[in-house]
C-alpha cells in the first residue's frame, strides 16, 4: 500500500542547502573586496578634501600653510567641517604631520586586507603617493 505524501525529502532539502552554501562561498569574497575598494576610495577622497582645505588656507593666508587641524576647522567659515585627525572612519585612521610650510595627511587601514588595502598619504602641493 502506497501513501500519497506531499513535501520534500531530506535529500532534496540537503541539495538546496548545498547550492545555497556554494553561492555564499562565491559571493562573500566578492562583497568583501567591494567593501575594501569602497573604503580605499573614501580614504583617498578624504585625503583630497583635507589637502584641498590646506591648499585653500595657504592661498588665503599668503602662502602660509596651517600649523594644526584647528586652523582648518576653526576658521570662519571653516575650510573643513570635521576634524578627521585621530578619527577612525570606514576602517581607516587619519593622521596629520605639520611643519613649517609643509603638511602630510595619512590614512592607515585598521587592518590591512580587511578594512583597507594600503596606507595612503598626500603632502604639500596636493601630491598623493598613490
Amino acid at each position: 500500500m502506497r501513501m500519497n505524501r506531499k513535501g520534500f525529502t531530506l535529500v532534496e532539502i540537503m541539495i538546496v542547502v548545498a547550492i545555497i552554501a556554494l553561492l555564499a562561498i562565491i559571493a562573500i569574497p566578492n562583497l568583501l573586496r567591494a567593501k575594501i575598494s569602497a573604503n580605499d576610495a573614501l580614504a583617498k577622497t578624504t585625503l583630497r578634501t583635507l589637502s584641498t582645505a590646506a591648499e585653500t588656507f595657504a592661498t588665503a593666508n599668503n602662502g602660509t600653510y596651517p600649523a594644526a587641524i584647528g586652523d582648518l576647522t576653526g576658521a570662519t567659515p571653516p575650510y573643513i567641517n570635521r576634524d578627521y585627525v585621530g578619527e577612525t572612519i570606514a576602517g581607516f585612521t587619519y593622521s596629520a604631520t605639520w611643519g613649517p610650510g609643509t603638511y602630510t595627511f595619512t590614512a592607515t587601514p585598521v587592518s590591512v586586507g580587511t578594512s583597507g588595502s594600503a596606507t595612503f598619504s598626500i603632502s604639500t602641493g596636493a601630491i598623493p603617493d598613490w
